[in-house]
C-alpha cells in the first residue's frame, strides 16, 4: 500500500495533472499490479481518536498543527519492495512534473 502526504494547502492541482495521473494510474491497471485506489477528503471533513495519557481524546479537523496528512492510497500487488519503491518513484515524479511547487511523499508499507 502506498499514502500519498502532502500539505492541505496546496491549492488546486492544473487541469493537465489529472490528465497525467489519469493516464498513469490506466497504465498500472492494465497491468494488472493495481488492486484499488482512492483520495481522502480534507482533514476538516474527519476526526482523530487518540489515546494519550490513558484517556481516549477525540479531535475534529482540520488538523492544522499536522504539516502533512495522507490525501490519497493506492493498493498494489507487486513482486518486491524494490517494484513498490519504483511505482511510488514514479507517481511522485509526476506530482512534481505536473503541478509546480508540489511537495510531499508516499509511504510504502506492506500489507500483512
Amino acid at each position: 500500500m502506498t499514502m500519498l502526504k502532502a500539505r492541505e494547502d496546496a491549492g488546486a492541482p492544473p487541469p493537465d495533472f489529472f490528465e497525467a495521473m489519469g493516464a498513469y494510474i490506466a497504465g498500472v491497471a492494465a497491468s494488472g499490479k493495481l488492486i484499488g485506489t482512492g483520495g481522502l477528503l480534507p482533514s476538516s471533513a474527519g476526526a482523530e481518536v487518540r489515546a494519550t495519557g490513558g484517556k481516549v481524546v477525540v479531535t475534529h479537523g482540520p488538523f492544522t498543527e499536522a504539516t502533512e496528512l495522507v490525501g490519497g492510497y493506492a493498493i498494489f500487488e507487486v513482486d518486491s519492495l524494490d517494484e513498490a519503491v519504483t511505482m511510488a518513484t514514479e507517481f511522485v515524479q509526476l506530482h512534481v512534473d505536473r503541478w509546480p511547487g508540489w511537495e510531499g511523499a508516499s509511504e510504502i508499507r506492506q500489507i500483512g
